[in-house]
């Protein structure tokens, strides 16, 4: 065999060691590519659920959104019905308060007079027993004490 001989027999070797450790790596590409193949369907998968939920969700918060206006505008109206009697609950309760502080003073204005009337009349009464007790006192000894 020859220098030229060898070499190209060294050069077929590691041809063919090339090509093995190629073979390999193509194959492990491969299953990778197989793994990614079938994640990225599952991902697609998803996706479709996903879009398909949220399109279910969206219309169903429109249709939550459309009777939330309507009865917002319900509440609005019946508000609108009720506010009347607020103001005249209100009115009502000022009128209650202002009669509540005259009559307060009219008590007070009273209550002074009765008090002197209350005076006047206990003094009467210590009066006119004092009276009868002296009348009495009187007949007594104008009679002898009989």
């Amino acid at each position: 065999m020859t220098g030229g001989e060898i070499a190209g027999l060294i050069a077929a070797i590691a041809f063919a060691v090339l090509v093995v450790f190629l073979v390999r790596i193509l194959m492990q590409v491969s299953k990778t590519l197989e793994k990614v193949d079938k994640t990225v369907a599952e991902a697609n998968t998803t996706i479709a659920v996903v879009t398909k939920d949220v399109d279910i969700l969206s219309r169903q918060v429109e249709g939550l959104l459309v009777k939330s206006n309507d009865l917002l505008e319900d509440v609005n109206g019946k508000v609108a019905t009720i506010d009347p009697l607020f103001t005249a609950v209100a009115d009502l309760s000022e009128s209650v308060s202002e009669l509540n502080s005259s009559s307060k003073n009219l008590v007070t204005k009273v209550g002074g007079l009765g008090k002197t009337t209350a005076q006047a009349t206990v003094a009467g009464k210590v009066g006119g027993t004092a009276m009868k007790f002296f009348k009495n006192k009187k007949q007594n000894e104008q009679t002898g004490g009989k």
